[in-house]
């Protein structure tokens, strides 16, 4: 395996005297009292010039630089046709209140032309608890589905086409379990296994980083994770083992620069980690898929989602010998930015919505989750979420910027973008290669550090009036009533608790004593966790006996706090 990766071609500007006249005559006659700011910069604080010309893109090669769509090095995209072809996946996050209320949203969804399911789990579930643990007490179904049970999995998934539908799991230190539930239920259902398409996020490092659902210290959660990897190469063939996410670092504060960076270096790491494992990267590669935020920037935006392409290309190829051009794809899910919505004139919402999907489908994502108008308030109503969803819709079929791949490539601006975000990146990968890779860099507080201060700069431009803040810091409407929220009815969770209850009541003592004493002894040794966490589910062993179990092996997770 190469250990080394080929450095990105460094461009430089070529002397342009047209646009030196031009700034000494007609601009300099134009200014007047000045520019409304003084600086014109990203959010990655990336300078923008008052003009671009053919001499910012005099240094590119098209061949090395952008190749074409569906070749290396997929900077103009990776299918050849995109969206010519067929669209992204429209794939609208939902999961609340039960399985049952869940199931209905969902049937509901595709009705109106969702193309894929999105599933959000409580907090309880995600943190590995069952509803009627201590811990889960008033969170049980309130950001998400509760799923405890083979049960409550067979109750979501009702009546949904399995082997004709996608399904994206947000699920991160639970992931082996919740794909062991989806696994049962499907085996159920006489589902082949080879048929089953679709992603479990099970992106550990991000929540050390920035979002702290972990459970298990770091050694023992990327055992899970690469346990997923090699299970699912052999029995899920079309399933995306992992889905490593920037975004939520992006809802942390952190700059496009560092949700590329941060994003591609704990990427590094997962391939890394399977690696050692004795996995061929080519086995695994095809089946790695990202997970980035859209904002309102449209430019920049567009520009990081074409240099995660470029950058992950080379990375796959050059550092880890990657033969397979479908391993060095960097296939991506983008959903648009929920900390950038405001609880103040909450229609401005939909129109922050929109620009930011528009930059996703000019960057060229695979799947797409638009956020609702009312979601700074509470989960989104049946009617927001489908207006969500026609937002996507209309981008599709009536703006016209789906007819030809990449159609920004070859603006002086944005290639110019995109070499400078993809420099920047790469600054803070060769800093965390120095550091000893993603791992040793999160044990150091070094991407936390980066995104708490790009996050506080931030807050402090809005609070001063720097940085505006339609209906916020500016141009602020009168007082009007809210829309109608989404209301979680407590119910809910009292009838959550009394069926884990009932399923641990009714299923078989011996073969659930069995299936578990395999769940530990497998922990304690080196086989994959996968078949024992499916013969466990099909035993009717709830989440949090599984993760207790996991627990009792392993210990937990204990952050570190620095004065």
């Amino acid at each position: 395996m190469l250990c080394t990766m080929s450095e990105p071609e460094k461009r430089h500007p070529a002397p342009d005297p047209g646009r030196d006249r031009w700034r000494a005559t007609t601009r300099q006659r134009a200014l007047g009292e000045g520019e409304r700011r003084p600086r014109f910069v990203t959010t990655s604080d990336i300078e923008i010039a008052d003009l671009y010309t053919p001499a910012d893109t005099a240094g590119l090669d098209e061949d090395r630089d952008l190749g074409r769509p569906g070749e290396f090095p997929f900077t103009r995209g990776v299918q050849p046709t995109m969206y010519r072809g067929r669209l992204w996946t429209m794939r609208q996050y939902a999961g609340f209140s039960t399985a049952a209320d869940t199931n209905e949203r969902f049937r509901y969804l595709l009705e109106q032309g969702q193309t894929g399911l999105s599933v959000a789990f409580d907090l309880p579930t995600q943190m590995g608890y069952d509803p009627d643990a201590t811990e889960a007490l008033g969170e049980v179904g309130r950001v998400g589905v509760p799923i405890a049970t083979l049960e409550d999995m067979e109750t979501l998934l009702d009546g949904l086409p399995l082997g004709d539908v996608t399904t994206s799991m947000t699920i991160n230190a639970t992931a082996a379990i919740l794909l062991a539930f989806y696994v049962a239920v499907a085996d159920e259902r006489g589902v082949p296994r080879d048929k089953l398409g679709g992603t479990v996020q099970n992106d550990i490092l991000k929540e050390y980083i920035a979002r702290g659902t972990y459970i298990y210290p770091a050694t023992a959660s990327m055992r899970l994770v690469t346990d997923i990897f090699a299970f699912c190469a052999t029995e899920l063939p079309r399933w995306n083992t992992i889905s490593i996410s920037g975004y939520h670092m992006r809802e942390a504060g952190a700059t496009a620069a560092q949700e590329l960076a941060f994003t591609l270096a704990d990427a590094i790491a997962y391939v890394e980690g399977a690696v050692a494992r004795g996995l061929d990267v080519d086995d695994f590669g095809s089946r790695l898929s990202f997970f980035f935020a859209a904002w309102s920037e449209l430019f920049e935006e567009v520009a990081k989602f074409r240099a995660a392409r470029r950058m992950w290309a080379r990375i796959m190829r050059d550092r880890f010998g990657a033969t397979n051009p479908k391993s060095m794809m960097c296939r991506f899910h983008v959903q648009t930015a929920g900390s950038s919505l405001t609880a103040q004139a909450v229609d401005n919402n939909v129109v922050r919505t929109t620009v930011q999907a528009l930059s996703a489908v000019l960057g060229g994502a695979q799947s797409l989750h638009t956020n609702a108008r009312d979601e700074a308030l509470a989960l989104p109503t049946e009617h927001s979420a489908r207006l969500a969803l026609r937002t996507q819709q209309i981008l599709a079929y009536e703006s016209g910027v789906t007819e030809t791949p990449d159609p920004l490539a070859g603006s002086y601006y944005v290639e110019t973008l995109t070499d400078q975000l993809e420099a920047a990146a790469q600054d803070y990968l060769d800093e965390i290669d120095r550091m000893g890779g993603a791992l040793a860099a999160i044990a150091s507080g070094y991407q936390q550090r980066q995104i708490q201060e790009a996050a506080y700069r931030t807050q402090r431009e809005i609070e001063a009036g720097e940085k505006v803040v339609v209906g916020v810091n500016r141009y602020v409407d009168e007082p009007v009533a809210g829309p109608p929220l989404q209301r979680i009815d407590p119910e809910g969770e009292r009838a959550q608790v009394a069926r884990v209850r009932r399923v641990r009541a009714e299923r078989d003592a011996v073969a659930w004593a069995a299936a578990m004493e395999r769940v530990g002894a497998t922990a304690r040794g080196t086989d994959n966790l996968l078949p024992a966490l499916i013969d466990a589910v099909k035993a009717h062993a709830t989440l949090g006996e599984m993760s207790d179990c996991l627990r009792s092996v392993w210990g937990e997770h204990r952050e570190l706090l620095t004065v």
